[in-house]
């Protein structure tokens, strides 16, 4: 009889542009009209989930690295519909010795088919930079995810006579059924004729419906003619995510 509804549900989700709702069991998935629940069976293994690519809910997460910094970042969204989710977001960011090195809020516009934009303010020690940024995804299926990333940030010291400057910065990511991701990023910052690189690999340790743990590895290495001599240096560290 179950199964009856959802193929009836599912006919008339494709004729017509009805709302709807994705539910879970412990072995499926099932797409129902929203108007449609009322005549399913309450079962305390049925709960909704949610669908597409981006989230809805408050999302908190911790990164904890192997030089001693540490940072905290919060996701409350504000407003949304079927295709984009507005949301504001913040940021923490702290030394070895725990003392806040930085701060940021902003807001963040997703789209469910992997696309983002953000806008954010941020203040550091002896300065203010503005950041624009864009997230594109170029290919996604159940296995691969496939994403381009660019953004543009402008800071301004706090010294008068201290120039403004501009930095500018690409990248690309790659996940396999959100379980193991590669990423490589490349930062310009012309005033200090500043070139940083970087390249890291992303393992899922834990996944479950509100949380995840994930353990981070890379490298980076910065080139400037103000420093004689630059390495790749090893970048390690865990990211905790709590969805609420």
């Amino acid at each position: 009889m179950f199964s009856f509804k959802i193929l009836i549900a599912a006919a008339a989700f494709v004729c017509v542009s009805a709302r709807h709702i994705l539910l879970e069991d412990e072995t499926n998935y099932y797409l129902l009209p929203i108007e449609d629940l009322e005549d399913v069976e309450p079962s305390e293994d049925l709960v909704p989930i949610r669908t597409g690519r981006m989230r809805r809910q408050v999302q908190g997460s911790v990164t904890a690295k192997s030089d001693g910094t540490s940072g905290a970042n919060v996701r409350i969204p504000l407003a949304g519909g079927d295709q984009n989710a507005l949301s504001a977001i913040g940021s923490v960011n702290f030394n070895k010795d725990l003392k806040m090195i930085g701060q940021t809020a902003g807001l963040e516009l997703d789209n469910i088919k992997g696309h983002s934009l953000m806008l954010t303010h941020s203040k550091l020690p002896g300065a203010d930079r503005i950041t624009a940024a864009g997230n594109v995804n170029l290919f996604h299926n159940d296995n691969h995810n496939f994403d381009a990333n660019a953004f543009a940030a402008r800071t301004m010291p706090n010294a008068a006579q201290a120039p403004a400057f501009n930095t500018y910065g690409a990248g690309a990511e790659y996940m396999f059924k959100n379980k193991v991701g590669a990423d490589v990023n490349i930062v310009r910052t012309p005033h200090f004729d500043q070139t940083d690189y970087s390249a890291g690999g992303k393992l899922n340790l834990f996944r479950g419906r509100d949380s995840s743990l994930d353990f981070n590895a890379g490298l980076v290495k910065t080139v400037s003619p103000y420093i004689p001599k630059s390495s790749w240096e090893p970048n390690l560290g865990f990211t905790f995510k709590k969805w609420f």
